[in-house]
């Protein structure tokens, strides 16, 4: 679950600095090039957007900040939609589909997502105390 302030609805930010954060997350998203409106994007992001997302725009899972760099778009990367987003903030919450659909057919789902490229690897397990001192 994540809450994204309504950077444009409630005021924190004039309409052309929506626009100059967008041309920024574009740009680092690799969707457009560097230009004037994505440079003072840059420190705009800095101070309102980077506390949550990261200053590389990398995201942060402890605040349910999507990585804005890796073109994997939760509800759309293209100037409208970011548009939107920024002005209007998104409260992403995941819907509980344990309820909605069977087992079986949670798993298929899931596997195919992973397909999609957004799973990851687990994590190596931690070398045990013993098998560390029979690796010397």
């Amino acid at each position: 679950m994540s809450q994204m302030p309504a950077f444009g609805k409630d005021e924190i930010l004039k309409p052309e600095e929506v626009q100059d954060a967008v041309s920024y997350v574009r740009f680092i998203s690799h969707q457009e090039a560097m230009s004037p409106s994505a440079k003072r994007g840059s420190a705009i992001f800095a101070n309102n957007c980077a506390a949550c997302h990261g200053a590389n725009g990398q995201g942060n899972r402890d605040f349910g900040a999507p990585n804005l760099t890796d073109k994997i778009w939760l509800y759309g990367g293209d100037r409208d939609t970011l548009t939107q987003t920024v002005t209007n903030a998104r409260y992403g919450i995941m819907p509980a589909w344990g309820k909605k659909l069977d087992p079986v057919t949670l798993k298929m789902l899931a596997v195919y997502v992973h397909s999609l490229g957004g799973g990851e690897a687990l994590p190596a397990p931690a070398a045990t105390p013993a098998a560390t001192v029979a690796a010397k």
